[in-house]
């Protein structure tokens, strides 16, 4: 930092706040620090009662914060995102359109072990609204070398980008109410509807809803006229427990190529199945997912309308924040749950 007249600071970097006062009416920054003095602020600097300045000298190997910020979030910005122009030397990473956000963790953790380069996110399979800010990217001094950016730039181009949105795939869900007392009519059905709400609000599309009763044979067959409809997914409702009538995994399990899990570490959700015909996904949610809010379903429907073939590692892995707090108000996804 080195005190310079005005008249030869154009070019150079401020290095503090410069306040301007006009009694009664304004008293705040006029000139943020790592402003780039300009020709058209010397008059105004002067009437400030500004003739010198502090400032910070840039050599060929350094780079502005506002500069540094817009290259990292560059670097870092997948597809389904967008980057805004610098404020106070921060870039805020915005989604283009609603849908599932991916954060690679490896490669922000080895961008962050990178002194004096900080990038913060929002969770990794966050559902994020069209232009919701999902992260944020600055350095923390007014400048920094060139070399430190380039390293970045690598990572990513090594790695992959940081940050992504997905978007959610118009899917056609089929939906199989299980349960004889609903099938023979005893009770009304208070499951469909639930899960019709679930699939329109995460972006698929509703090809139907059929009931069978608790019979696995009844229950496969009834998949499979979803599939051959040309289901993209299938959502089966009722009787995923152990009891003697609940035979809905049985059928899942017939029907099904393979098994990803029967049983989740989430509450409430525990008794959550994920199987595949072919590339069908089959969901077998528990009794939770009728009366709770937020359950299992919330943290995993939406990866599969946004395409991910899930592992048994995803559905383990949620486990790490899977309880789920039953606060009176449901702040989900703005919350605990499945991060």
């Amino acid at each position: 930092m080195k005190k310079v007249k005005v008249e030869d600071a154009v070019g150079m970097v401020l290095a503090h706040d410069l306040t301007k006062i006009v009694p009664g009416q304004f008293k705040g920054a006029a000139y943020r620090k790592g402003y780039i003095i300009k020709q058209e602020d010397i008059d105004k600097l002067k009437d400030m009662g500004k003739n010198h300045i502090n400032v910070m000298e840039l050599t060929e190997n350094d780079v502005h914060e506002d500069d540094a910020a817009i290259r990292i979030g560059t670097a870092i910005s997948g597809g389904g995102v967008y980057t805004t122009q610098p404020s106070e030397g921060k870039v805020t990473i915005k989604a283009k359109e609603r849908g599932l956000l991916k954060i690679n963790l490896k490669a922000l953790e080895t961008v962050n072990d990178i002194e004096l380069i900080i990038i913060a996110t929002l969770h990794n399979n966050t559902l994020v609204e069209k232009d919701q800010a999902v992260a944020g990217t600055r350095i923390i001094p007014l400048a920094i070398e060139k070399t430190k950016i380039e390293k970045i730039e690598q990572i990513c181009n090594d790695l992959g980008a940081i940050i992504s949105v997905k978007e959610l795939k118009p899917l056609k869900a089929g939906i199989v109410v299980t349960g004889s007392e609903v099938y023979h009519g005893r009770i009304t059905d208070k499951f469909g509807p639930v899960l019709e709400g679930k699939v329109r609000f995460y972006g698929g599309t509703l090809l139907g809803v059929k009931y069978a009763s608790d019979d696995s044979e009844m229950i496969q067959e009834t998949i499979n006229s979803f599939i051959e409809e040309g289901a993209d997914i299938i959502l089966t409702s009722g009787g995923m427990s152990v009891d003697a009538d609940d035979v809905t995994p049985t059928a899942i399990k017939s029907i099904s190529d393979r098994v990803i899990t029967y049983g989740s570490p989430v509450l409430p959700g525990a008794m959550f199945m994920l199987a595949y015909k072919g590339n069908t996904p089959i969901l077998g949610v528990p009794a939770c997912g009728m009366y709770h809010k937020t359950t299992v379903l919330d943290l995993v429907l939406p990866r599969v309308i946004a395409g991910e073939v899930l592992t048994r590692k995803d559905i383990t892995s949620l486990g790490h924040g899977g309880l789920c707090l039953n606060c009176k108000v449901c702040h989900y996804p703005v919350c605990p749950f499945g991060k």
